[in-house]
C-alpha cells in the first residue's frame, strides 16, 4: 500500500464523503428527535430518606448530562433510584448528542457534569489537537470495558474473523487485516470512533500497528455519533468503528424482516486492554473549588448508583431501565448482552459465538480475572491510565511531544485524592497509591506499561508519528 495514502484524495472522493456524511446527518436527525431527556422524580426516588439537606450544598440545583449509549445506566439509577436525592441533589439530566456536547457542555457552563471519554480530560488539560483546551476534570470512572469494535460484511468476506478465533496471533489477523485493504479504494478505508480524545481511537490505532499496519497511512479515522454508527456502516460511508453498547449489539441482529445485520464485532475492548477505563464523570475544576459540599454528593451519589448497577441481581433491570426512550431508546434484547455478561460477537456464517462473562461491563466490583490491587474497585481514577493516555496521544500525533510536566497534569485532572476521601466517608477503602504498573498480560500485544517511564515506553513502539525513518541506499 502506499504511503502517501492520506494525501491521494480527490475532488471526487472528497464530494463523495460529504454526501455520505449528509446522509449520516439525516439519519441521525431522524433517530435523535425533540428533548428526550429524562423529567422530573420518580416515586421511588421521593420516597427516598435524604441523608444531606439540599439547602446546606452550595449548589443543590444541577444539571446533568448522559449519552444515549449503556454508560448512562449509573445516571439513570443514581434519578430513578434516587441517589441523586439522598445527597441533597436536584439534577436535571440533560440527554447529549454525542460526545463532543457531552465534553463541551461541561466546558462551556451548559452542564455542571456529564460522562466523557477516558482521553478528554487528559487531553483538554495538554490542549490536544481536536481537543478543547479547558481545566477538566475527571471525578471518578463510571465504568470500564462495555465497548467493543464492529466490521462490516465485507471485511468478513475477505477472511477477517472476530480476535477470539485467532487464538492470540497478531500476525494471522495482520495478514487477513492487510489483504483486505489492499484490495479497497480510499473511500473504503474509514474507521469510525466516537471523538479524537476516546480510548477508542487510541485502540483502533493500536491494533493496528500492533498487526504490524501503519493506521496513519493505511486508513483513516473519523468522527461519528454513537446512534448513526450503524445506519452509515450500512450506506457504506465507513467500513468499520468502535463505539460502547448497544450500537455493536445493535448491528450484529437482523435490521428486519428479511434483512441480516450489517457487521459482527471483531473484538471487545477488554481484549486489547484487560481492565481499561472507559467513561470518566468530567466537572469543571472551578466547579469543584466552588462547590466542595456539593461536589462530594454528587460523586457520592454516583458511586452509590455504580455500586447499584455493579451487583449481578441488579442487571437485568439496569439492562431493561436504560432501553426507555430517555435513555437509550434500544430494545432491551440489544442493552442487556453487555450489562448481563452474554456477548456476542456475531458472524455470518451460523456459529454461536457467545461470551459468558463478569467483565463485560465492570461498574465498580472487579471480577477476579483482571490484576488489581488491595482496595481497588472501578471507580477509582488511576493517575497512571492519565499518563498512559497521554503516551498515546503523543504516539498519534495529537501532541508534539510527550509533557515534561505529565505528573503535575495528571494530578490536577484525575482526582484521585478527593475521591479516596469521598470514598472513606462513605465507608469504601481506596488504593492508597495513585499510579500501578500494568502488567503486560492485559494487553494485546504483552507490552506492559510502566508509568515511571512512560518516554521509554512511548519509544518502545516502531510504528508511531514522527517515528525515526530509516533510508536505505542500493
Amino acid at each position: 500500500m502506499s504511503d502517501t495514502f492520506e494525501h491521494q484524495w480527490t475532488r471526487r472522493d472528497f464530494l463523495k464523503g460529504m454526501g455520505s456524511a449528509a446522509v449520516g446527518t439525516t439519519l441521525a436527525s431522524c433517530s435523535i428527535s425533540g428533548d428526550r431527556s429524562a423529567k422530573g422524580l420518580t416515586e421511588e426516588a421521593l420516597a427516598i430518606k435524604q441523608v444531606v439537606r439540599p439547602e446546606d450544598l452550595e449548589k443543590p440545583d444541577l444539571t446533568v448530562g448522559y449519552v444515549p449509549v449503556n454508560d448512562c445506566a449509573p445516571f439513570a439509577i443514581a434519578w430513578k433510584k434516587g441517589f441523586f436525592r439522598k445527597y441533597g441533589l436536584n439534577v436535571k439530566l440533560n440527554r447529549e448528542a454525542s460526545w463532543a456536547t457531552s465534553r463541551d457542555g461541561i466546558i462551556f457552563g451548559r452542564t455542571d457534569a456529564a460522562p466523557v471519554v477516558s482521553g478528554a480530560v487528559t487531553n483538554a488539560r495538554i490542549g490536544a489537537e481536536g481537543a478543547r483546551h479547558a481545566p477538566l476534570c475527571a471525578a471518578m470512572t463510571i465504568h470500564r470495558h462495555g465497548n467493543a469494535m464492529t466490521m462490516n460484511r465485507k471485511m468478513w468476506d475477505a477472511g477477517i474473523r472476530p480476535w477470539r478465533d485467532y487464538n492470540g496471533d497478531l500476525e494471522a489477523f495482520g495478514r487477513d487485516f492487510r489483504n483486505y485493504f489492499e484490495n479497497q479504494p480510499s473511500e473504503q478505508r474509514v474507521w469510525a470512533v466516537v471523538l479524537s480524545s476516546a480510548i477508542y481511537e487510541y485502540f483502533v490505532r493500536y491494533l493496528a500497528a500492533a498487526a504490524g499496519i501503519d493506521p496513519l497511512k493505511e486508513f483513516r479515522v473519523i468522527i461519528i455519533p454513537p446512534p448513526q454508527m450503524v445506519s452509515n456502516v450500512r450506506i457504506g460511508a465507513m467500513q468499520a468503528y468502535m463505539v460502547a453498547e448497544p450500537w455493536n449489539s445493535r448491528a450484529i441482529s437482523p435490521l428486519g424482516k428479511g434483512k441480516e445485520g450489517v457487521g459482527f464485532t471483531f473484538a471487545q475492548g477488554k481484549e486489547i486492554w484487560l481492565g481499561h477505563p472507559d467513561r470518566l464523570l468530567g466537572v469543571m475544576e472551578s466547579f469543584i473549588n466552588e462547590n466542595p459540599k456539593t461536589y462530594r454528593s454528587l460523586v457520592k451519589a454516583m458511586i452509590e448508583a455504580c455500586q447499584y448497577c455493579s451487583k449481578p441481581e441488579n442487571r437485568a433491570e439496569v439492562a431493561q431501565l436504560i432501553s426507555e426512550r430517555s435513555f437509550t431508546g434500544a430494545k432491551p434484547k440489544f442493552t442487556r448482552p453487555a450489562i448481563i455478561g452474554e456477548y456476542n460477537y456475531g458472524g455470518f456464517d451460523g456459529k454461536e459465538r457467545i461470551d459468558r462473562s463478569l467483565d463485560t461491563t465492570i461498574f465498580f466490583d472487579i471480577p477476579d480475572n483482571i490484576p488489581k490491587q488491595p482496595n481497588e474497585h472501578s471507580t477509582f481514577p488511576w493517575r497512571s491510565r492519565s499518563i498512559w493516555l497521554m503516551t498515546q496521544a503523543a504516539r498519534w500525533g495529537q501532541i508534539k511531544e510527550f509533557p515534561k510536566n505529565a505528573e503535575e497534569l495528571a494530578t490536577q485532572g484525575w482526582r484521585a485524592d478527593l475521591y479516596r476521601e469521598i470514598a472513606a466517608e462513605m465507608g469504601i477503602a481506596s488504593p492508597q497509591e495513585d499510579y500501578k504498573v500494568e502488567s503486560p498480560e492485559v494487553f494485546i500485544d504483552k507490552k506492559g506499561f510502566d508509568p515511571s517511564d512512560p518516554v521509554g515506553y512511548l519509544n518502545s513502539f516502531a510504528i508511531r508519528a514522527n517515528a525515526p525513518q530509516r533510508f536505505f541506499l542500493s
